[in-house]
C-alpha cells in the first residue's frame, strides 16, 4: 500500500498559493485493507473512505471509462493493480495530475510541473472530453489563476468547443452547474469564468441570456473587486436582463432563494435607485417597502451594493444615491409604533397610520 497527497494541496503548493483541503490516493490496496485499519466508507459510486483520526478522504486508485451521457455517466474500476499513472491520467488538467508521496518527491507523469512554469490549463489525455463537467472546472480554474497569468491551451479549448457542440452540457444536472457557476462567482477575477465559456460556445448552451449582454461582467468584476456576497455578484451578472428571462434562469439552474430574489428586485428597482434623489416621498416608501426593509433590511444593503458595483462598471465613481436610500431606510425604520398603539390603533387602523408616520418622516428627509 502507498499513499501519496494528489491533486490540488500539490498544485497549490507549487504555486505557493495556501492548501486548505488535501485528498489522498492510496494505490495497491483493497477496500478490506482499508477497513481493516479502521478506515470509514463513503463512497457511493466509488471506494472513497475517511481517515480514522483526521476525517480526510482517502481515495483507492482508480480507472475509469465512458458508460452513458453527463458528468455521472462513467464505470469506474478500483483495484490494487491499479498504477498511480493510470490513476492520474484520468483527470483533467496536467496541473492537477501530479501526486506527492510523504517523503515529499513529486510524481509528474504528465508534466504538470512544466505547465504550471508555463502558466498553461492543459488536458491530460482526449478522454478529458468524454465528462462535460470539465468545461466548467476549466473555466473555472482560468478565472482563479487568471492574476497569475494562466491560460487556456488551445488544444484544450478545441476539445471544450467539442463537447459543448455535442449537446453532452445539457446533461448536466442542475446542481452541478450551478456548483460551479457559484465558485467561479466567488473567484476574484469571475469574468473570465464567462469570458472562456464563451470562447469554448458554452456560454449560448448554458447561459444563452448572457449572450447579448457582455457588459455585465463590468458590473460583476467591480463586485468581485469589492469582495461583495454571492448574491450580490448574481445580481450584477443579470441586472439588464428582462424579469422573465432571469425568473427563467433562476428557475432552471435553482438557484438559491437569496440569489433569486436579489436578481429579480434588482432588475425591477434599479432604474428607481438611480433616480433616488428625485423620487417622491410615496414612491421612496413603496421601494422601500418593496424590500420589506423592517424586517429583512440586509436585502437592502446588498441591493445598494448591487447599485454601486454597477454603476461603476458604467463608469459612475461617485453614487450618492446608495447613501441617500440607506439614510431613507434608516429614516423610516427608526418611527417607533409603541405611540400609535398607545393612542389606540390597531389592526388595519394602525397599519395605515404607521404608513403615514413613514410617509411624513420621509418627507421630512427629502427636505433635510
Amino acid at each position: 500500500m502507498h499513499i501519496y497527497k494528489v491533486g490540488g494541496a500539490v498544485r497549490d503548493r507549487l504555486l505557493g498559493r495556501p492548501v486548505t483541503d488535501i485528498d489522498w490516493l492510496v494505490v495497491g490496496a483493497t477496500v478490506e485493507d482499508m477497513l481493516a485499519k479502521g478506515f470509514r466508507p463513503v463512497g457511493a459510486d466509488f471506494p472513497v473512505f475517511l481517515h480514522p483520526k483526521t476525517g480526510q478522504e482517502y481515495a483507492l486508485a482508480r480507472t475509469e471509462r465512458k458508460s452513458g451521457r453527463g458528468y455521472g455517466g462513467f464505470t469506474f474500476h478500483a483495484s490494487p493493480d491499479v498504477t498511480l499513472e493510470q490513476d492520474l491520467i484520468r483527470r483533467d488538467l496536467t496541473i492537477n495530475a501530479m501526486a506527492e508521496d510523504a517523503d515529499g518527491t513529486l510524481y509528474d507523469p504528465y508534466q504538470g510541473k512544466a505547465d504550471l512554469d508555463r502558466r498553461l490549463l492543459r488536458h491530460v489525455s482526449p478522454a478529458f472530453a468524454e465528462d462535460p463537467l470539465r468545461v466548467l472546472r476549466v473555466a473555472r480554474f482560468a478565472a482563479r489563476y487568471a492574476p497569475l497569468g494562466f491560460k487556456v491551451a488551445d488544444d484544450t479549448l478545441g476539445l471544450m468547443q467539442h463537447i459543448s457542440a455535442s449537446g453532452e452540457l445539457l446533461a448536466l444536472t442542475a446542481e452541478r452547474t450551478w456548483k460551479e457557476i457559484e465558485r467561479a462567482l466567488m473567484e476574484a477575477h469571475p469574468k473570465v469564468f464567462f469570458e472562456v465559456l464563451r470562447a469554448c460556445n458554452a456560454l449560448h448552451v448554458l447561459l444563452p441570456e448572457l449572450e447579448p449582454h457582455p457588459q455585465t461582467l463590468v458590473a460583476l468584476e467591480q463586485a468581485a473587486r469589492h469582495q461583495l456576497a454571492l448574491p450580490v455578484r448574481w445580481a450584477c451578472l443579470l441586472h439588464p436582463l428582462p424579469t422573465a428571462s432571469i425568473k427563467a434562469l433562476n428557475q432552471r439552474l435553482k438557484t438559491p432563494r437569496e440569489c433569486q430574489d436579489l436578481s429579480m428586485l434588482t432588475s425591477q428597482c434599479l432604474e428607481q435607485a438611480n433616480k433616488a434623489l428625485e423620487l417622491p416621498a410615496q414612491t421612496l416608501l413603496d421601494l422601500l417597502q418593496t424590500f420589506d426593509v423592517y424586517r429583512r433590511p440586509q436585502r437592502f444593503e446588498d441591493f445598494l451594493a448591487a447599485c454601486r458595483a454597477i454603476a461603476q462598471g458604467n463608469g459612475q465613481t461617485d453614487y450618492r444615491q446608495a447613501d441617500y436610500l440607506q439614510g431613507a431606510m434608516a429614516a423610516a425604520r427608526a418611527v417607533d409604533v409603541k405611540p400609535l398603539v398607545q393612542a389606540g390603533f390597531t389592526g388595519q387602523a394602525l397599519g395605515e397610520a404607521l404608513k403615514n408616520e413613514r410617509l411624513q418622516t420621509l418627507d421630512a428627509y427629502k427636505g433635510s
